[in-house]
């Protein structure tokens, strides 16, 4: 995929305000439009165009788009960074991907798959003079303890505004959000009354959090279920003895079964992400063999000669 600078088809500076932009615009669509013009590859031209105002003249959009910063080259091999998207406060009445002869770079970045194209914000209810506030959107990380336990943290978003000059103004927003114990990845949180003001007296929107959660470096989340995996002995697999086994609620004794194999796949119910069906912690061994001494090879090499055992043939499988 390329990167397509939206600026430079419009012929604006990134510093353009909503009203040159629109300017702009209007006189290049008269010079392009396939109905009248003369211009090579005026179709093809007018396309761009109308895919660089639908992402410049919106104020989310645009404010989004800016976030990639300014050192992209226009073809220059793109994809969106990984935490593009993160904490950005918007509103979406619907979620789609555009005309469709807008680009795969529009599409990545705005599409029903995009951070900024999977909402669905609810749009104004009018009841006479009154509207309900656009609900917002915005998506936020935390971590797996977080959604285990739960608890009240602090985030920030940034929230795109226009000024009165007409430019796009990012401002940052603090929030103390109570999070559920066993929120689930994708799992959207609502805070009443934290959208779009209504208007003549009618309700404010809410604001959306939809749950990322980071990658931890033990745990694996599958669901609800947590998978460890959990390094034992050789004599505690073949003894079936009993081990300590880290979990999100503390760690617990877990006794193997005799002769356990290594990749065996242990659970321990409950003990996964909290909810009204809990999720389990899924266990699976990998044995490890001791640190290289005299002492143990002397042991492995008694193993050797007194226990007649070949890992290769069916039999010991």
């Amino acid at each position: 995929m390329r990167y397509k600078d939206y600026y430079q088809v419009m012929g604006v500076p990134r510093t353009a305000s909503q009203d040159e932009i629109k300017r702009a615009y209007r006189k290049l669509a008269r010079k392009y439009h396939p109905d009248v013009s003369k211009e090579k590859d005026a179709e093809e031209k007018f396309k761009e165009l109308q895919e660089a105002n639908e992402v410049l003249k919106d104020t989310e959009k645009r404010a989004a788009y800016d976030q990639l910063g300014p050192d992209w080259r226009p073809g220059q091999d793109f994809r969106p960074p990984p935490d593009w998207g993160k904490g950005f406060e918007y509103s979406r009445e619907a979620p789609g991907e555009g005309p469709a002869e807008f680009s795969d770079f529009f599409s990545e970045l705005f599409g029903s798959r995009s951070p900024f194209g999977a909402a669905q914000g609810a749009g104004r209810t009018r009841r006479g003079f009154s509207a309900a506030g656009q609900d917002h959107v915005a998506r936020i990380e935390i971590d797996l303890e977080d959604a285990f336990g739960g608890g009240t943290r602090t985030i920030e978003l940034r929230t795109p505004e226009l000024t009165a000059d007409g430019h796009v103004l990012v401002k940052p927003r603090t929030l103390r959000v109570s999070i559920p114990a066993g929120v689930t990845d994708g799992q959207q949180i609502r805070l009443a009354g934290q959208g779009s003001p209504g208007v003549g007296g009618g309700q404010a929107g809410d604001l959306l959090l939809e749950v990322s959660i980071r990658p931890h470096a033990r745990f694996r989340l599958e669901g609800r279920d947590i998978l460890l995996t959990l390094p034992v002995a050789p004599w505690e697999a073949a003894l079936g003895e009993t081990v300590s086994v880290p979990t999100l609620g503390g760690p617990v004794e877990m006794k193997l079964p005799a002769g356990a194999r290594a990749g065996q796949t242990l659970r321990l119910r409950g003990r996964g992400l909290p909810g009204q069906s809990p999720g389990d912690q899924l266990v699976v061994l990998r044995i490890v063999l001791p640190p290289d001494s005299p002492r143990s090879r002397e042991l492995f090499e008694q193993m050797k000669r007194e226990i007649p055992f070949d890992p290769r043939t069916t039999s010991g499988q």
